[in-house]
């Protein structure tokens, strides 16, 4: 039997892609929407100094966004599960799980509470930009490129934040250190709004 991609949708795959499409389309659209409004909520919060994870340390916009890095995780386990049912490729489930788990970890064990925070987060920037280029085996035809792009561009400022982190912060530039944290997730979001409407986008034919 030849391997099946997203761009072979058997008439009993579609329903599973489609409604992975809409996890992965919420998931994005919900977390960057709530770091928006976080930013803007929380007083004084400085968006090239500060951390990502700073918004969930203020009493103003901790919940929404700690509730908000949960869902993350959750609906990305969901959509990978679904995705991992609807495709014979094995590295699905752990990659998207990993994804998954680091941003619930995130969620739950805010930046000033432990040092385990900084761990989860690792792991989410990690495996989510991994999801990303991994995904591209999946898809043909542009889907493939933005999916190749986003991931480099994810995986080029995790080097820059490791970097800086380690004690060269020179290395982020204008941007800051929260700037480069968002060049590590904004192209990933973006990847996964596009992600997601591809898969709602499932053709009507099948082949097998």
């Amino acid at each position: 039997m030849a391997t099946f991609t997203l761009t072979q949708s058997r008439a009993a795959a579609r329903p599973g892609l489609r409604l992975a499409g809409v996890l992965f389309f919420l998931l994005a659209a919900q977390f960057m929407t709530v770091i928006m409004l976080a930013a803007s909520m929380a007083p004084g919060y400085d968006v090239a100094g500060g951390a990502i994870s700073d918004l969930g340390t203020f009493p103003e916009t901790a919940a929404l966004f700690n509730l908000s890095l949960v869902a993350v995780g959750l609906l990305n386990l969901s959509g990978g599960f679904l995705l991992f049912r609807t495709t014979d490729r094995g590295w699905i489930l752990p990659v998207f799980a990993l994804a998954g788990i680091g941003a619930i970890g995130a969620g739950l064990v805010p930046l000033n509470t432990s040092d385990a925070h900084g761990l989860f987060a690792l792991v989410a920037f990690l495996f989510f930009n991994i999801q990303t280029l991994a995904a591209a085996t999946l898809v043909r035809g542009p889907m493939r490129w933005v999916s190749v792009v986003a991931g480099l561009v994810g995986f080029v400022f995790v080097g820059v934040m490791i970097i800086g982190d380690a004690g060269n912060p020179a290395v982020f530039g204008a941007i800051g250190h929260g700037g480069a944290e968002r060049m590590i997730v904004y192209p990933a979001m973006l990847w996964m709004l596009a992600f997601g409407g591809y898969l709602m986008g499932s053709r009507e034919d099948t082949a097998d």
